[in-house]
């Protein structure tokens, strides 16, 4: 997996990129915000984000309101890198788009562990996604008859949005997915062909 690490300062930006390739992902780096904001507009871009909050060009935070801004179809789960400890920071920082926080000096442990929550999260978000589309497809696939349909109590041909008459066959066909053979049930048979008992009419 991917996860893009966006931090001005080499010395954390390769501590996390030493621990999280160390994990086994594959890093990216970028050195500030617009730098980072560009990886995130390419074709496949990484689905985990690292940023950190102070930095040039676009600070962490305001990186955080564009990639929500954004919608290329899928979740960019994002971890925000912070020296701030207030409360209210961390909120503030939260209600910006990030999805979690680690403060400044990093414990490789509750970074791991905050990566591997996020991921679990990112699955979860990936396999609902399938399920939608499934779903999508198959409503596409079928088409209901809704609401009154008019139809003659003589001949049973339905009328139209056109106020035409339509069969009632080619009308179903065309409002559903249906399709019709045709046979001939019991009581017609003993009404149409009285003298017949094979599996045909005889003509």
């Amino acid at each position: 997996m991917k996860i893009l690490i966006a931090e001005d300062d080499s010395v954390s930006r390769n501590l996390l990129n030493a621990n999280l390739t160390k994990w086994g992902y594959n890093v990216i780096e970028a050195r500030d915000g617009r730098e980072a904001l560009e990886i995130l507009k390419q074709p496949d871009p990484p689905r985990m984000a690292i940023l950190d909050w102070m930095m040039p060009e676009i600070d962490g935070a305001e990186l955080c309101r564009i990639i929500r801004r954004q919608d290329n179809g899928e979740y960019t789960y994002i971890i925000l890198l912070t020296a701030k400890k207030m409360k209210e920071d961390i909120v503030r920082g939260l209600d910006f788009g990030a999805d979690d926080y680690i403060t400044k000096p990093f414990d490789p442990n509750e970074l791991k562990s905050r990566v591997n929550s996020g991921i679990r999260i990112l699955d979860l978000e990936f396999e609902l996604s399938g399920k939608i589309r499934e779903l999508k497809e198959a409503l596409d696939h079928v088409k209901q008859l809704q609401g009154l349909l008019p139809i003659c109590m003589y001949c049973k041909k339905i009328r139209d949005d056109t106020d035409t008459w339509r069969n009632i066959e080619i009308y179903i066909e065309e409002h559903s997915e249906a399709l019709f053979t045709h046979s001939i049930c019991q009581e017609c048979k003993r009404e149409h062909y009285p003298n017949f008992t094979g599996k045909a009419p005889i003509s």
